[in-house]
């Protein structure tokens, strides 16, 4: 039987090692875990009550360790971390896998028609806006108008790369265009966060020292995490992109997948699925606001464009003796 839970428990970090490779990989399965999609209000309310009760110092009689744990998780699967507000459920980091499994799926699936590749990439963009203004930063939110012009240029930057892509590779290797949706993806990318996090480039995000103390807000802290953004959103999409269409080009040409084709997109659904869970320890920038930066790490590069904060993170980097 489980002991009673300790008070001394900071459920704000991860319950496992993030320097090792197991504890990365529980806690994104954690993170990331589908099931939390199926939990009823009830039980999502009675995650946060046990979470905001044992912030505050407030310990139900009998809650153990693990149920703590648990709890930590449902509210962070459901409920936004700057505002308490609970989430449009697809736009949750739980409905992560399945979303993207059916939907990239079906990308890779129906590349071959004008339509079907416009209908697939507005589909993608259209989920993409809601994961972007679900996850939208409590420190800076995101207009309509903002929502609108990313929407928008994502779509259309994605669909007018898929269809020039499709035309150009008529010439190449048939397997060429299997990676078109790939590359689509990659593009959008490249417009849709900047444009959804431009209040950031302009205004900066929090910025905190270790001990979690807020300095103030980096524009400079904003341009290098959304260039991170940017790029492990297309590293997460590299391996259930690149990967299936090169097992699918093999097996389309198996007489069993030519004899029932319609096995064509559950197969492909499967195979992204299984990329997806593989892959899940790729470092992840699902959520869409992007995190505060050790101020230690951060002024160093940036007394130039945030002289008040770096003299802040100066300060307190002298009398660790970290700075000099």
């Amino acid at each position: 039987m489980s002991e009673e839970v300790s008070r001394n428990i900071n459920i704000k970090e991860p319950r496992w090692d993030q320097g090792t490779f197991t504890g990365r990989a529980k806690h994104f399965f954690m993170v990331t875990d589908p099931r939390n999609v199926l939990l009823s209000s009830e039980t999502l309310e009675e995650a946060r009550v046990t979470v905001e009760n044992y912030r505050a110092g407030i310990v139900k009689p009998g809650l153990t360790e693990d149920e703590l744990w648990r709890a930590k998780y449902i509210y962070d699967s459901a409920f936004h971390p700057d505002t308490g507000e609970k989430m449009f459920v697809i736009g949750r980091m739980s409905a992560q896998v399945p979303m993207n499994m059916s939907i990239t799926g079906c990308m890779l699936t129906f590349y071959r028609t004008t339509p079907a590749v416009v209908f697939w990439q507005w589909v993608n963009q259209s989920f993409n806006a809601i994961v972007n203004y679900t996850n939208r930063s409590g420190d800076a939110p995101i207009t309509v108008n903002q929502l609108g012009a990313a929407y928008v240029s994502a779509t259309t930057g994605a669909v007018v790369t898929a269809l020039g892509l499709k035309s150009l590779a008529t010439r190449l290797p048939p397997i060429i265009s299997r990676f078109v949706p790939f590359a689509a993806v990659a593009a959008a990318n490249c417009i849709n966060i900047p444009f959804m996090r431009q209040r950031e480039l302009k205004y900066g995000i929090p910025v905190t020292d270790e001990n979690g103390n807020r300095l103030g807000e980096s524009p400079n802290a904003a341009r290098q995490a959304i260039v991170q953004v940017v790029v492990s959103r297309i590293g997460m999409a590299m391996p259930a992109m690149a990967i299936p269409p090169v097992i699918m080009n093999a097996l389309e040409k198996r007489a069993f997948m030519k004899r029932f084709p319609i096995l064509n997109a559950p197969v492909q659904v499967g195979l992204v699925a299984a990329n997806l869970f593989i892959y899940i320890d790729v470092p992840s920038e699902v959520r869409s606001e992007v995190p505060d930066l050790c101020a230690d790490v951060l002024f160093h590069n940036s007394n130039q464009r945030d002289p008040e904060l770096f003299q802040l993170g100066r300060q307190r980097g002298q009398r660790r003796g970290l700075l000099q």
